[in-house]
């Protein structure tokens, strides 16, 4: 069952096959992040990090209207004192207002697939740029608002620009709220790894993620932190950094647990 009392803006359930789903729960604003989700999701990392018993994560959203659209600004207008707001320019941050969001920005190196139904916009990035696995529906669309209403794009953009090609995302950062990435185009530009039909999004996505964590953790892990590490290193640089996280993370048997069995009696083709 879902964890409802632990925070007040994310759903959180574990199961018994290694996988925890995460879902933003802030569906009557569109899943947009205030400053308690900034708590709930920092405080939450830190737990999973250190929950050996999660292996794998599934990072979805409530509601079909929107996965998230980024920041609510409604908090930023209402007289907040929040302290990522500069009260002399009130649209530009005093220090990223995503910081906690984002897996991997916390050192949360188990592997997260997002599921996305709805809209994913500006803010919203800070999530997905950080997972490693992205699902989304047919319906589903991406777009960056930031220019649109004055705002320089910088933080998403460049996130994405590791992950996505570079025309496609300076093209989605420039043309703000007049253009729509679709599933289909997000997915040719490597951003989404597959496209579901809404009624088998989670299934699909719990199916890639227990799969993930049937495999020793070890492995796993050390695999996903050796990839994203490598993205700030020149070739040359990571070629040479490769083999310390293969020493670090081969071992078999290191957590006492005998993973023969997750070799799989058949594989699949996609």
């Amino acid at each position: 069952m879902p964890d409802t009392s632990a925070y007040d803006t994310v759903l959180v359930d574990r199961a018994d096959d290694g996988v925890a789903t995460v879902t933003i729960n802030r569906p009557e604003v569109l899943n947009a992040f205030n400053e308690q989700m900034r708590r709930d999701f920092a405080r939450l990392w830190a737990e999973l990090r250190a929950d050996p018993a999660v292996r794998a994560i599934v990072l979805t959203s409530a509601g079909e209207r929107a996965f998230s659209t980024g920041l609510d600004t409604t908090e930023r207008t209402s007289g907040s004192d929040s302290p990522w707001l500069d009260t002399a320019a009130p649209w530009a941050e005093s220090e990223d207002p995503g910081r906690e969001l984002g897996p991997k920005s916390n050192e949360v190196w188990k592997p997260v697939v997002a599921a996305v139904r709805g809209m994913c916009a500006g803010g919203a990035f800070y999530w997905i740029g950080e997972c490693d696995i992205v699902l989304a529906t047919p319906e589903s669309t991406f777009f960056d608002p930031h220019v649109t209403y004055g705002m320089v794009a910088a933080l998403e953009p460049i996130s994405l620009s590791y992950r996505m090609r570079y025309s496609d995302v300076v093209r989605m950062a420039v043309m703000g709220l007049h253009e729509r990435v679709t599933a289909e185009t997000a997915r040719e530009s490597g951003l989404v790894s597959e496209v579901v039909e809404a009624e088998s999004l989670l299934d699909r996505a719990h199916e890639l993620a227990a799969t993930i964590a049937s495999q020793p953790p070890a492995a796993v892990q050390g695999t996903i932190k050796a990839l994203w590490r490598s993205r700030d290193l020149g070739r040359e640089q990571a070629m040479a950094s490769a083999l310390m996280y293969t020493q670090i993370g081969n071992p078999i048997g290191v957590d006492g647990l005998d993973w023969a069995a997750a070799k799989p009696k058949k594989w699949t083709a996609r």
